[in-house]
């Protein structure tokens, strides 16, 4: 049996989405399967060629929906799940029982544990600790800025090597790991530590390009990182600098989209007044109520800054 298991690339949900799903496939259904993963990234052209669903059995965990008739899995808890009305629609008529969704759970991973014991009584206890990670780093469940910038647990660790590892071969080795391995064991072997050292340096030294180059005012911390060429940072930053701040909004490039990221502060203590996902969706993005982001085609940074500018002004309205 080939199965193929489209997920969130560089994204730890996405990947423990991604082990935790074929964990439960394997142990359930198809024993000693082939189970190949195709990392997806959002862009401003989403496409799901029919090419990707080329396994027996075809799964997308923690990603948008597609109508394809080849699909036969679908796990998701973003807000901005499917790509047009009609998708929607496509979902709504499907009567498999194996294409799930719902936007209130914190993670994906917790999504599929929580389904797959109640519809199916899969229950996998040595993945427990992934599940819980899972959801404190996709639902930004830290005891503080200061715990989510330190990187000390070694799921924060690993996180750091999962969004900036450089193409996807990285990602899907960490995502066989998980299937069997804790995140100690997989965050101390030597390939990946020589992946994240390096990166925790150049971790520490985007804290001080972000203290430099944001500007936070009416509660918005704003920040362009395209000069910077800084791919990736770690989303907390900007709370662990401006504790008072409530969004924050930036723009970046990397090598197949220009991005705006626009997040709140999980720490805050007085009630959200807009919808992320929402406000992102009106530019072609999405995410969730607290956190959402949208790409532009690469070297369309004007009009990503020119979505950035609106936003930052209506957020701090």
């Amino acid at each position: 049996m080939r199965i193929r298991v489209l997920y969130h690339d560089h994204c730890f949900d996405g990947a423990a989405s991604a082990a935790f799903f074929s964990r439960f496939l394997e142990d359930k259904f198809y024993p000693d399967s082939e189970f190949l993963f195709t990392g997806m990234a959002h862009k401003a052209s989403q496409l799901f060629e029919d090419s990707l669903f080329d396994g027996d059995e075809n799964a997308i965990v923690d990603f948008k929906y597609s109508p394809n008739p080849k699909l036969t899995w679908w796990f998701d808890h973003h807000q901005s799940a499917f790509l047009s009305p009609e998708d929607a629609e496509h979902f709504r008529q499907d009567h498999s029982g194996k294409k799930l969704y719902d936007p209130s759970f914190r993670s994906c991973t917790n999504f599929i544990r929580t389904v797959v014991k109640e519809k199916f009584g899969y229950e996998a206890d040595d993945l427990k600790e992934l599940v819980t990670w899972a959801d404190i780093i996709d639902g930004a469940q830290y005891a503080s800025a200061q715990e989510a910038v330190e990187l000390r647990a070694p799921a924060m660790q690993l996180t750091l090597v999962i969004e900036g590892s450089q193409g996807s071969e990285t990602v899907q080795k960490i995502i066989r790991w998980m299937r069997h391995m804790t995140l100690e064991q997989i965050i101390a072997q030597p390939d990946i530590q020589e992946l994240y050292v390096p990166m925790y340096e150049r971790h520490i030294k985007s804290i001080d390009i972000i203290r430099n180059s944001a500007v936070n005012s009416g509660g918005v911390v704003f920040f362009d990182l395209i000069a910077d060429k800084l791919e990736g940072y770690n989303k907390f930053i900007p709370y662990y600098l401006f504790p008072d701040s409530t969004y924050t909004v930036s723009v970046s490039n990397s090598t197949f989209r220009t991005k705006v990221s626009v997040g709140s502060n999980p720490w805050v203590t007085k009630p959200l007044k807009h919808n992320l996902a929402t406000i992102c969706e009106r530019y072609g993005g999405g995410g969730h109520a607290k956190v959402g982001a949208i790409s532009f085609e690469v070297g369309q940074v004007e009009q990503a800054r020119a979505a950035a500018s609106e936003i930052t002004q209506e957020l701090k309205g």
